[in-house]
């Protein structure tokens, strides 16, 4: 096994983790995601592709990929963090929406087109960070990992 081989798997397991740990909050945990929730697993999801394929082709680039992939699913997170802070604005498509009219069947529609599942709205939370600020930090940590493995591995490999 190469070193970027051995490098590779912290950080493959780091996302493999995170990802079953989400999924265990949605299906044991009875948590079900919002939008950006689901967007926040995606770059996790690559990465692990990323790490199987440096186990069978041990590209250096692919830990390259890997780490800037999951830097971006931090990036998902920070933003899902300023969401549910309400320091910005979240996507229309999951966020609760200041009533536009008086009207009462207007107003109707709109809460029936509302989600279930609000982006601005913190599900769980332990010591202060909800999910998506925990999921953030270990992001951080494991896009370091990623990026720690590819300047460790030498230009050949």
């Amino acid at each position: 096994m190469t070193r970027l081989q051995l490098r590779a798997l912290g950080p493959t397991l780091g996302s493999l983790a995170l990802l079953l740990a989400a999924f265990g909050f949605q299906y044991l945990g009875g948590l079900a995601p919002c939008h950006l929730c689901l967007l926040q697993r995606w770059p996790h999801a690559v990465a692990i592709i990323l790490g199987v394929l440096i186990l069978v082709w041990p590209a250096r680039g692919l830990a390259l990929l890997a780490g800037l992939a999951v830097l971006v699913g931090a990036g998902i997170a920070g933003y899902h963090v300023g969401v549910e802070a309400h320091w910005w604005a979240g996507p229309a498509s999951c966020t609760a929406a200041t009533p536009a009219t008086a009207d009462a069947g207007a107003l109707l529609d709109q809460i029936l087109e509302t989600p279930t599942v609000l982006c601005d709205a913190v599900a769980w939370r332990w010591l202060g960070l909800s999910m998506a600020g925990w999921n953030g930090i270990a992001s951080l940590v494991v896009a370091w990992l990623w990026l720690r493995a590819y300047a460790s591995s030498s230009a050949s490999q």
